[in-house]
């Protein structure tokens, strides 16, 4: 089930390989998945929330934020 301001599986084919890998070559803790940030990062810029709201199946706002700011 698609959430509200989620992108389309459509949507997501055509960005998934203009975004950084998900892993980095030398190993280290696995990143959260691009979609679910990227998810994360629309649910807050479309609803107007601060990011200290955004719901915890996305991630930690803080996580969620410094992606964005990145």
């Amino acid at each position: 089930m698609r959430r509200r301001y989620e992108i389309r599986d459509d949507q997501w084919e055509r960005l998934k390989d203009l975004l950084p890998p998900e892993r980095k070559p030398q190993g280290g803790r696995p990143a959260i998945d691009n979609r679910k940030m990227l998810n994360g990062m629309l649910w807050v810029l479309r609803s107007g929330a601060p990011w200290r709201d955004l719901p915890e199946h996305y991630g930690s706002w803080s996580s969620v934020y410094t992606r964005f700011r990145r």
